[in-house]
This record gives structure tokens, sequence and C-alpha cells, in this order.
């Protein structure tokens, strides 16, 4: 083999083992974002489902913050209550955001007036 044909196959190797690097990372971020997101899918719901499983009270219009702690992880979030047309009701979406204040998930639900 010559010089060329060793430099040739070395710079091969060299752009597939980047190519291999780039792509595992990608899946690690993939993989760290899917874990954040289900957790705080997990904080969301949970909120919420406290909220319809408190019959005796409910939530006055406006915004509240909480914080969820899931596996070792603590997770800012807001509950945001708005009015509905329909008095009867009322439209909740609990946020949950990140350590850098960004938004990870919104989950919505509506809530009824208690013995309605």
């Amino acid at each position: 083999m010559t010089l060329i044909e060793v430099l040739v196959a070395l710079a091969v190797v060299a752009i597939t083992l980047a190519a291999g690097f780039k792509a595992a990372g990608g899946l690690t971020l993939n993989a760290q974002r899917l874990n954040d997101l289900t957790m705080a899918q997990w904080c969301a719901e949970n909120q919420l489902v406290a909220l319809r499983l408190n019959k005796s009270s409910w939530p006055a219009v406006g915004d509240s913050d909480f914080t969820c702690r899931q596996l070792g992880r603590d997770f800012p979030g807001s509950l945001q209550v708005k009015a509905t047309p329909n008095l009867n009701f009322r439209k909740v979406d609990a946020v949950v955001f990140d350590e850098n204040k960004q938004v990870i998930v919104r989950v919505s639900t509506v809530v009824p007036r208690p013995g309605v």
C-alpha cells in the first residue's frame, strides 16, 4: 500500500468515528430529554389529580406556584386557573419548568364546581 492509500483509509475511519460519536451524543441528549419530560408529566398530573380529588374546595382564579420532587429532582411549576364561559367549570393548566425556567410540559384540565 502506498502512503496515500493509508492516509485515505485513516481519513475514512476518522470521519466514521466522528459521525458515530455525534450520533451517540444525540441519543444521550434525547434520553435525558425523555426522562425530564416523563418526570415533568408526572408532576403536572399529580397536581391536577390533587385538585380533582379535593371535592370540598374549588380553585380560585389566578396563578399559584408549586414544587414537585420526582426521583430526587425538584421541578418548579405553576398552576394557572382560568374562568370558563360556563360558571360551573374552571380551566386549570399545570405548567412544569426546568432549572432555566423553560417550559417542559403543560397539561390542562377542566375542574367542575363541587356538587355539580
